[in-house]
């Protein structure tokens, strides 16, 4: 039997729960096997792979790389969130990820998500070719990003955080 709520379907085969999500053109299937994002910082501080894809053609062959040996997702991010991490304003976010988005995005057949608390850097990344949005601050940071995902009817991963980077690990419990 299959239960549709909004764009996730649930469909149960042999005593195992699968789950189809529509994220813009591409259909994921959750619950049959792992699935693999691959993650994209384009930033000079993030703490696995700050600078490595700070120039948009590194972070696009990067990207197309991933997605080549298998990523199912590319989630793309424009700043960092390490502990003790300084934000970036949202017009160098969008300035960092929305060339490489469009790109990607043109090139390749997976979805791609854009790793973001501000929705003005959400919405130009869903412009540029995003169809997940990967919130960090669990929509708790921007009061416009949860209306912008209705209104888009995007797909949205909602992460917990103590506080914001700079200050998450000063008093942690």
């Amino acid at each position: 039997p299959m239960l549709e709520t909004g764009r996730l379907i649930s469909v149960t085969q042999e005593s195992q729960r699968t789950f189809e999500l529509q994220c813009g053109p591409h259909l994921l299937k959750l619950g049959s096997g792992t699935l693999i994002m691959g993650i994209l910082n384009i930033t000079p501080d993030s703490f696995s792979d700050g600078a490595l894809f700070f120039d948009a053609k590194d972070a696009i062959d990067h990207g197309t790389a991933m997605a080549e040996a298998g990523a199912d997702i590319l989630d793309v991010g424009g700043e960092s969130t390490r502990p003790f991490s300084e934000p970036v304003s949202p017009e160098e976010e969008i300035r960092r990820v929305v060339p490489v988005i469009k790109e990607l995005s043109r090139r390749l057949s997976v979805p791609i998500s854009i790793d973001t608390t501000k929705a003005e850097v959400a919405r130009a990344a869903l412009d540029a070719g995003a169809v997940i949005v990967n919130d960090v601050g669990a929509l708790r940071l921007d009061p416009e990003m949860a209306e912008l995902i209705a209104t888009r009817n995007v797909s949205v991963v909602l992460m917990h955080m103590q506080g914001l980077p700079k200050t998450m690990q000063l008093d942690p419990h």
